[in-house]
């Protein structure tokens, strides 16, 4: 058995100072550092915040920025892997990113948000349009997307066929829709044989209450860990051992029959 401790990060923080939320993650890699974790995943837009209308754009900032270099520093320093959402600025397009920052130098992987979530993102967000995008760390495979692309069965589906061992998911979920956390996110890494981390912002921030209610989800459909609707660093363990009786339980990969599927995809 090899089990790899996550930590959760619930938080808005202080939004709109990303000097500010730079100094919360290093605190909060620390804290994880000090319970043994080797991985901790922040919210949606924690670099920057959400509702912030054309200051997302001022904010954003490349892949290899000034705030990722911080934030690589602080992996380096802590021996925590560190996931983070980011508003990420590639010429005159700024997309919806998490950035995986592993703790040994080797270098960062960015994911940049598929389905964008109503007016408002569609309004500051251009789409990104990778499927599935991979990390290793400590044997794992971690898969990377953002919040809404989630809710959509067939993105999570290609990550499991795609070998996806731990599914990273910040988010910033909002009121009245918490089931998506309290139900949906389990059934998705039951369905999936995977692990799922689902870290919220929380709070009112503009016109928007985010829920909190984060969680890491396992490969049994049961929260291994929830978070309230307070800020918390919450703390769980990855187990190699039920990942791997679930999958010799579950055989809803084994059992698919992509011929049937086609329709899905206009291709019937």
């Amino acid at each position: 058995m090899s089990v790899l401790r996550t930590a959760l990060l619930q938080s808005s923080g202080r939004p709109g100072d990303p000097a500010a939320q730079l100094a919360a993650l290093g605190d909060a890699a620390r804290r994880a550092a000090d319970a043994g974790a080797r991985l901790l995943v922040c919210p949606e837009l924690f670099l920057t915040g959400y509702a912030l209308d054309e200051d997302l754009h001022r904010l954003a900032e490349p892949a290899d920025g000034p705030s990722a270099r911080a934030v690589a520093r602080t992996a380096r320093e802590t021996g925590v892997a560190i996931a983070y959402g980011y508003p990420e600025r590639d010429g005159e397009q700024v997309y919806n990113a998490v950035q995986f920052v592993p703790a040994d130098s080797a270098p960062a992987t960015t994911y940049r948000k598929a389905h964008l979530y109503g007016d408002y993102e569609r309004r500051w967000f251009t789409p990104g349009t990778d499927t599935v995008v991979q990390a290793r760390l400590d044997g794992l495979t971690v898969g990377l997307m953002v919040c809404y692309d989630v809710e959509f069965p067939e993105f999570v589906r290609a990550h499991a066929l795609a070998g996806t061992d731990l599914l990273l998911v910040p988010t910033a979920q909002l009121h009245p829709y918490e089931f998506v956390a309290e139900s949906l996110v389990p059934v998705r890494a039951f369905e999936n044989q995977m692990y799922l981390a689902y870290v919220n912002r929380t709070g009112p921030e503009g016109e928007w209450d985010f829920v909190g209610r984060s969680c890491l989800a396992g490969p049994d459909g049961t929260a291994r860990a929830r978070a309230g609707r307070a800020e918390e660093l919450l703390l769980a363990d990855v187990d190699t051992d039920l990942l791997a009786a679930g999958r010799d339980r579950n055989p809803y990969l084994a059992d698919r029959r992509p011929e049937l599927y086609g329709a899905l995809t206009g291709r019937a």
